[in-house]
């Protein structure tokens, strides 16, 4: 595994939401779907290094289970992270 392999296993796939799309406008920040073992110093090396900006902060958090239902069969969704990234001023990061 190469150095970069190891940054793309901390960063999985964009979370493009209303709210996610919100804080890319007002306050610069991207939101990331992490794995739930990262954390916020990886998740800030990995956004550095893939994306080549500078990040001025890092939020995580963990949603929680839910429990979904399908007939007769019950279950629980999985765990993830979400990592809310925050960029120094005048730099972007082209998600789409």
């Amino acid at each position: 595994m190469t150095s970069l392999d190891r940054f793309y296993h901390v960063v999985q796939k964009p979370v493009i939401t209303e709210k996610a799309s919100d804080d890319m406008a007002n306050r610069n920040a991207y939101h990331f779907r992490v794995p739930v073992t990262a954390n916020k110093v990886e998740i800030r090396q990995a956004v550095e290094k893939l994306f080549e900006v500078k990040v001025v902060g890092v939020n995580t958090l963990r949603t929680p289970r839910k429990w979904r239902r399908r007939g007769y069969t019950t279950g629980q969704t999985r765990q993830w992270k979400k990592a809310m990234v925050t960029l120094g001023e005048g730099q972007t990061i082209e998600i789409l």
